[in-house]
């Protein structure tokens, strides 16, 4: 392990003894990672690495205490509020509504993410003016009710009406306007009965919809095998019920052009793999916390 990630760990390592601590915020990773992740930050600590230049990513730590972190989210850098944004509690009460009003969307679409969040919060916010912001509700509240689904489904952005049908399942009455929509054609057709019309749309994602459609029949299934794009002959490779030979024949036309492309083929086939995750570094005594230390000059 490289300096630099040694001594991050030991930063976030439970039993440091504070002074410890202290010397190793004159290190800038090491720093990042104490604020982000220390739970027994001092007062001192804390001021301290405000003082280094580490604010925002402290605002982001949510075993900060509530009345600093509601201090930050006043703070002029938007991004240090987008860090409070995304985890705070409504500590003082009215905090999260301040937020919900904040004047820049990027800090209104973290609080979406926020699972403190109450549900009527949210929905002033899935009306809100800046996009960014309703597509940040849309991969929040996947539980969303009817009229706040539907408002989202029938927004003016086709980028937001895109998000929603892959995020909700769409009334029954909505779903004409949405396969007749180029923006919701492919993520409607799950929720549609495949058809040789669908099957041979011009556009390939919605052929790959509905190669992978769960009720696709076998006549459309050996259509699609000979399909003229590689993502939808790879998606009917990857399906359960196909012939192991016609699977066999499908991959060995399966040819990617470069090896992120084959990492997702492979993916979407379940034949891919990932390397182990590397071990925890273990907890280091006192004496070798001070060597590690002395090593970087701290």
């Amino acid at each position: 392990m490289e300096l630099d990630a040694e001594l991050s760990a030991l930063a976030v390592q439970d039993d440091l003894p504070h002074d410890l601590v202290r010397r190793l915020l004159q290190h800038p990773s090491a720093r990042r990672s104490a604020a982000l992740l220390r739970r027994d930050l001092t007062d001192e600590l804390i001021v301290e690495i405000i003082e280094l230049g580490s604010v925002r990513t402290l605002a982001a730590n949510s075993f900060v205490p509530a009345p600093i972190r509601a201090r930050f989210a006043e703070h002029p850098e938007p991004a240090v509020r987008c860090a409070v944004a995304s985890s705070v509690r409504d500590e003082p009460l009215g905090l999260l509504a301040r937020l919900a009003t904040d004047p820049d969307p990027s800090v209104r679409s973290f609080l979406a993410m926020n699972e403190h969040l109450p549900t009527e919060l949210l929905a002033c916010l899935a009306r809100d003016s800046e996009s960014s912001v309703r597509l940040s509700v849309i991969q929040r509240w996947r539980d969303a009710p009817d009229d706040v689904r539907r408002m989202l489904l029938t927004d003016a952005d086709p980028g937001i009406r895109s998000g929603s049908v892959q995020a909700f399942a769409p009334p029954a009455d909505l779903l004409p306007g949405l396969l007749a929509d180029p923006a919701t054609r492919a993520a409607a057709v799950a929720y549609a009965v495949p058809t040789p019309e669908l099957a041979a749309d011009p556009d390939s994602a919605v052929r790959e919809a509905v190669a992978v459609h769960p009720d696709l029949p076998p006549g459309l299934r050996d259509l699609l095998a000979g399909d003229r794009d590689t993502f939808v002959r790879n998606a009917i490779a990857a399906r359960a019920d196909i012939p192991p030979a016609l699977r066999e024949r499908l991959v060995a036309t399966i040819e990617p052009g470069s090896p992120s492309a084959e990492w997702i083929l492979s993916f979407s086939r379940g034949t891919h793999t990932c390397p182990p995750p590397a071990p925890a570094p273990p907890n280091r005594s006192r004496q070798q916390a001070e060597s590690l230390l002395a090593e970087a000059g701290l």
